[in-house]
């Protein structure tokens, strides 16, 4: 049965589901246990409603008191409390909350008028006039919260404060900073307006002031101005950093506009737009020009770059065409455009950058994705010396392998010319190899157009059983608009070049192959092992490739050098695809590839593979055709899996034909073979990487046991009154003091080579280079010190300089509302220092000090 309270000019009606009955309105209604009650006073619109889950008293005077949970609903207005009295008359309700036995509020009340909330001590809230009178209030918009001793709230939701906060601190009954607002009115989601404001930091008022404080709040998209950072720069002056305007175009774009302006004439322009359309695409378009001037005008030092950058970052979502893509990838800019961009000089990455390489490719696949067609903008470019590979456009046509004797309704067993495939795979490319600076000058003939292609005929059949034949057949063509006519000069002993004759040019060579390999298996017991069963597998891929094509002569021009001997070139050398061979090939191809894995049975009966060689590879070739040395260097390659987190690759090379001195007394590599002398190829050398990272796991794995799960800090909660810190007991170890853990991690990069040092002397005897090493170390790491405290670094060591590379390293704390950063670089070829304490909000990212040091190549350190 539930109970229902309305009070009807001048009796209450207490009624139910079972009976009705009437009282006089002075006659109080007790323990009326969660009532359901509605009051329609004359000068309301709308009914009240409330609710409590304690009790509801009524008193004679037509007074409610509500106790637990007390909720009071009007049209959008909702009032929260442990504690609410309602005046009938008046249309005035207060709320507050009590204090537990342990001191603590609970129950305090909660406005919410409209989507708005507003929390607070107590409240003295008119129903009909929707005004309040607010203690203690705690309004949060966005990310900062807006408090004050004493508020009134008008109809409209609009806060007038006295000696009121502004602050982004969560904890925001004593924050750690706040603004002082000495008068303030704050609309709700739209601003904040105040009088003269002051900083206080830990409840110590700075001498930052402003005389008014304005603040807007949205939760829209919206426009605004983007503050500059005041910079001091040793070569450009003093000036603003990053200081523009922010764009909301629309909601599937924007445009962000800063630069830079220095008063010794620098200044620089920077355009930032983000793009998206769901399941459509989605990129970045960055376009950035600087003018530098450094140094003082008509002195030595004095100098002027003009710089420009382009970084376009384009992706198509996959949803949008299953057979079409269109993909931009774009980092271009002048070769001093890193040195000059002032925020590049805290970054060693962006200034030791040597290389960088753009792309713009679309690709389409049509007639079932049997014919694939892509097209791709290409432009590599070397910081070191500003050369420019550009291949504009380079076009691939590919046509899918098809059976072209294939029956459509295949009758009885396949037939041997059913086995043939054909494949086609064109290509056009027109590029050109420059200067930066040179690229609009150039003309189009400085360009070089060039088309492939490329028919291969295939088949596979098996012979015995166990070895695969694969004939092939090779056709390959290719079309150039130019060549390169050269000359003979005696004096020089060398081919001079004379003409460029452009034209279309057909170039073209087939080559023929026949390949076969097979897999040898072999099982090894050994004997002293035969309890544990265990078995050794080594598995041999042999193979070898005998082919072949004929000399294509008329691709070549002759000469008699100074000896005699008729010589030859081809106007063609240099081309993007190459030139046929003048006397043919003659190719027979040995492939040894060796695999040796161990397998035992466990304690628990399971079988375990372990890998004891992954790989290892040799390569050799001959060559039928070649009058002299016809035999190739030896390779090889070692891959070992020495973890499940780390394996070892190793390639090598030896060199099959020993040295000898020529007519000038210079070392050449001679005709006779190495294996005539009796030795093995000459070892050339080998390269190879390690990359390990160390942490807190791996010290236990190789020097501890596996520790229990550590328990939470006590730091990383605040003591708060309805939350007490939690106690947590310090782990001692075995030697009585307390576990020092620090979480940390350490990255490590080495790379090293071992090759013939050929600007050394050669050992006469021996007929051998010495070697040399060539190796790298790069360095990096972090270390939580503490919960809030953590430390950084990034270091190396040039073995060949002997010097320590580029380095920096960064303290950071965590100041809960602030952050505290100082970075130094001590040693490489950019030194610096910086410190930086800022505010977390982004509302509030400009308040922060943020000091650096000057921007040159040495900084003194004191």
């Amino acid at each position: 049965m539930k109970t229902y309270l309305i009070a009807i000019s001048g009796f209450m009606v207490l009624f139910s589901t079972d009976d009705i009955w009437a009282q006089p309105t002075d006659v109080s209604v007790r323990d009326a246990v969660k009532t359901d009650s509605v009051i329609n006073n004359k000068g309301l619109k709308s009914p009240v409603i409330y609710e409590a889950t304690d009790s509801i008293v009524l008193t004679g005077n037509g007074v409610a008191h509500l106790y637990g949970d007390g909720k009071v609903n009007y049209e959008k207005t909702e009032l929260t409390a442990e504690i609410i009295s309602v005046d009938m008359d008046s249309s005035i309700v207060h709320a507050r909350g009590v204090r537990d036995s342990l001191g603590v509020m609970q129950g305090t009340p909660v406005l919410k008028d409209g989507e708005t909330p507003y929390e607070s001590e107590a409240i003295r809230y008119h129903i009909e006039t929707q005004k309040a009178f607010v203690y203690n209030v705690v309004n949060q918009q966005g990310e900062g919260y807006v408090t004050g001793k004493e508020a009134k709230k008008g109809p409209d939701d609009e806060i007038f404060m006295e000696n009121a906060r502004y602050t982004t601190c969560d904890h925001h009954d004593h924050p750690h900073f706040y603004l002082q607002l000495t008068k303030a009115k704050v609309k709700p989601k739209e601003k904040a307006v105040s009088g003269p404001a002051y900083l206080v930091v830990e409840d110590v008022a700075l001498p930052l002031a402003v005389p008014f404080f304005f603040f807007p709040f949205t939760t829209s998209y919206s426009s605004g101005v983007i503050m500059p950072r005041y910079m001091d720069d040793s070569a450009r002056g003093f000036g603003l950093n990053e200081g523009g305007y922010y764009f909301a175009i629309s909601d599937l774009m924007d445009l962000k506009v800063t630069g830079d302006v220095f008063t010794k004439g620098s200044w620089a322009i920077r355009l930032l737009s983000n793009y998206n359309k769901r399941y459509k695409f989605a990129g970045t378009l960055q376009a950035d020009y600087q003018l530098t001037k450094t140094g003082d005008k008509n002195m030595p030092d004095y100098a002027v770059s003009k710089d420009f950058r382009i970084v376009w970052s384009h992706r198509q979502d996959p949803k949008a065409h299953p057979h079409r893509n269109f993909s931009a990838s774009v980092n271009f800019s002048t070769s001093s455009y890193e040195r000059t961009n002032i925020n590049n000089l805290y970054d060693p990455g962006s200034m030791t950058q040597n290389t960088k390489t753009s792309s713009i490719s679309y690709q389409r696949a049509l007639f079932d994705n049997r014919l694939d067609i892509s097209g791709t903008f290409n432009i590599a470019q070397s910081m070191k010396d500003s050369l420019l590979s550009i291949t504009l456009p380079d076009l691939n046509i590919s046509l899918s392998l098809f059976y072209p004797f294939k029956r459509k309704s295949p009758v009885g067993d396949e037939k041997w010319y059913e086995r043939i495939s054909l494949k086609y795979t064109g290509r056009l490319t027109n590029s050109i190899d420059t200067k930066d600076n040179l690229l609009f000058k150039s003309g189009i003939r400085q360009w070089k157009t060039a088309m492939e292609h490329t028919i291969p005929l295939s088949a596979t059949f098996p012979l015995f059983t166990y070895i695969n034949v694969t004939p092939e057949l090779n056709y390959h063509e290719a079309w150039y608009t130019r060549k390169i006519m050269k000359e003979y000069d005696r004096s020089t002993k060398q081919l001079e070049r004379t003409d460029t004759v452009f034209g279309f040019n057909r170039v073209y060579d087939y080559r023929m192959s026949v390949s076969l390999d097979t897999k040898v298996y072999g099982i090894y017991k050994p004997l002293f092992m035969k309890k544990k069963e265990m078995q050794i597998r080594h598995v041999i891929t042999p193979a070898v490739t005998v082919g072949g094509s004929p000399g294509f002569s008329q691709f070549y021009e002759n000469y008699i050098d100074v000896y005699g001997k008729k010589q030859y070139y081809s106007p063609f050398e240099g081309q993007p695809y190459g030139v046929p061979s003048h006397d043919g090939q003659g190719m027979v191809n040995f492939e040894l590839s060796n695999n040796l894995e161990m397998k035992y049975k466990t304690k628990n009966d399971s079988m375990k593979i372990i890998s004891l060689v992954d790989q290892l590879g040799m390569r050799l070739s001959y060559d039928l055709a070649a009058k002299k040395k016809p035999w190739s260097n030896l390779d090889m390659d070692v891959r070992l899996k020495l973890s499940k987190s780390y394996t070892f690759n190793l390639n090598a090379r030896f060199a099959t034909y020993a040295y000898a001195f020529d007519e000038d007394g210079k070392v050449i590599d001679s005709d006779r073979t190495e294996w005539s002398y009796g030795r093995f190829g000459r070892f050339q050398g080998y390269s190879s990487a390690f990359n390990y990272t160390f942490n807190n796991e791996t010290w236990k794995k190789w020097f501890g046991k596996e520790e229990e799960k550590e328990e939470e800090n006590a730091e990383e909660s605040e003591d708060t009154p309805d939350r007490p810190k939690k106690v947590v007991k310090a782990e001692v170890g075995k030697d009585g003091y307390q576990v020092f853990k620090i979480p940390w991690s350490i990255y490590i990069n080495y790379s090293y080579s071992i090759y013939e040092d050929k600007s050394k002397p050669i050992d006469i005897h021996r007929m051998r280079y010495p070697f040399s090493w060539m190796h790298n170390l790069n360095v990096t790491g972090n270390f939580k010190i503490a919960n809030k405290w953590s430390f950084t670094f990034s270091s190396g060591y040039d073995f060949q300089s002997k010097e320590i590379t580029q380095t920096s390293c960064t303290v950071s704390r965590d100041l809960h509302c602030f952050s505290m950063s100082a970075g130094f670089a001590p040693f490489g070829k950019w030194k610096y220092y910086s410190f930086r304490i800022g505010c977390n909000a982004s509302v509030l990212q400009d308040l922060k000090w943020d000091k650096r040091s000057q921007t040159s190549h040495t900084v003194q350190w004191y």
